[in-house]
């Protein structure tokens, strides 16, 4: 489909004046990314913290991108995704052990979005829009955002300002010695969650730019999941519940060096808190190394480093004294490492001489936590230009 749009516009005749722009909508770019993820473990929180975490998940999307110029010479652009991910978990599969398979057990995520952005290039200033819309057996979200950003007169600095919410029902999948009745689902609740995010770029001299940048995002509604299992010290069996409110509050800071037209450093740190008094830090590092002009590789790394939250304790260890409870260890205290690799290829005529294929990237990641669980993916990223 996306070739055949290619072809469509190719066939438009070219303007020899430059100064004009072309006020027709057009074609610009056509992003299609896919993934494969295969995970392992021994913490499952179907479970109640203990048993296997075998999880495998393949997951697509495409996404379109057209603009078009107005009368005040303003570029608008228009894009639109879908995705869909479809995985495997084994611990999904506990939530009624008594089925060969339990609804659960495989299911698909369905994502579509729409986008739209105005860029006002004389005065460096763009605004945007954009609406999400995501399903699966027991989760449907639909969220929006509005964005805004200005450049300095001098474009060597920008500052970047993005809004946006998600509205959430969650089904009521009980684990099935804990159902009422016969209903595997037993009506939802809402959970809401909106955030702001602000960021300011600066281009320090011709070989260093940075970001700074800081988020707040504050949940409220239904922050537990149904199917999660808590064992209590007194061998009895509950699901789990956490506070209905959760206010999030990470900054970062970026840097990009060019060390010459080969190599390119990219830094990343980030510092987390929140409200149920998880403290995490990210530092990440990856460096670009061109092999010609047209092809690179990108060996990256990322260590990160969370506090435990004040609801979490391991599998028999929460007591009827306590108000909230999980057993879920991503709330846990845990230390994990990333890293890999890209390969990348961008020759000016076309990927394999295909004249609109533009880009080609192949990645590749191992993920380990000190937690007992560790996690491969391969990525493949291609752009139609």
């Amino acid at each position: 489909m996306y070739v055949g749009i290619l072809s469509a516009f190719s066939q438009n005749s070219q303007v020899a004046d430059s100064s004009y722009k072309n006020r027709k909508l057009k074609f610009e770019e056509a992003n299609i990314v896919s993934s494969y993820y295969r995970q392992d473990g021994n913490n499952a929180t179907v479970t109640g913290g203990i048993g296997s975490q075998k999880l495998t998940d393949i997951s697509g999307s495409v996404d379109l991108k057209l603009i078009k110029y107005d009368k005040k010479d303003r570029k608008h652009a228009f894009t639109a995704e879908i995705g869909i991910d479809h995985y495997t978990s084994a611990s999904s599969d506990n939530i009624d052990p008594s089925t060969i398979s339990s609804a659960s057990r495989n299911d698909r995520r369905f994502y579509p979005s729409v986008g739209w952005t105005m860029e006002n290039e004389s005065k460096g200033s763009t605004i945007g829009a954009g609406l999400y819309y995501s399903t699966e057996y027991d989760y449907q979200s639909v969220g929006g955002n509005i964005s805004f950003s200005r450049k300095t007169k001098d474009r060597n600095g920008e500052f970047s300002a993005k809004l946006q919410t998600y509205i959430d029902r969650i089904s009521l999948v009980y684990p099935i010695e804990l159902r009422t009745g016969s209903n595997i689902k037993d009506g939802n609740l809402a959970r809401n969650t909106f955030s702001g995010t602000f960021s300011w770029s600066q281009v320090i001299n011709r070989s260093l730019q940075l970001m700074l940048e800081a988020e707040i995002v504050y949940q409220k509604g239904y922050l537990s999941l149904p199917f999660h299992r808590v064992y209590f010290e007194d061998n009895s069996v509950h699901i789990e519940r956490l506070p209905f409110y959760r206010l999030k509050i990470p900054i970062g800071v970026r840097a990009n060096y060019f060390l010459g037209d080969r190599i390119i450093f990219r830094a990343w740190y980030r510092y987390y808190n929140d409200d149920w008094n998880i403290r995490s830090n990210t530092m990440q590092l990856e460096t670009a190394v061109k092999i010609n002009p047209f092809m690179s590789v990108t060996p990256f790394y990322r260590f990160y480093q969370q506090t435990a939250a004040d609801h979490f304790a391991a599998y028999k260890v929460h007591t009827a004294g306590d108000k909230y409870y999980s057993s879920n260890y991503d709330l846990s205290k845990f230390n994990s490492n990333f890293y890999g690799a890209g390969f990348r290829m961008a020759p000016p005529g076309g990927v394999f001489n295909i004249q609109h294929l533009n880009t080609i990237e192949i990645r590749y990641g191992h993920y380990q936590k000190n937690i007992d669980m560790n996690a491969n993916i391969i990525s493949l990223y291609i752009k139609f230009k």
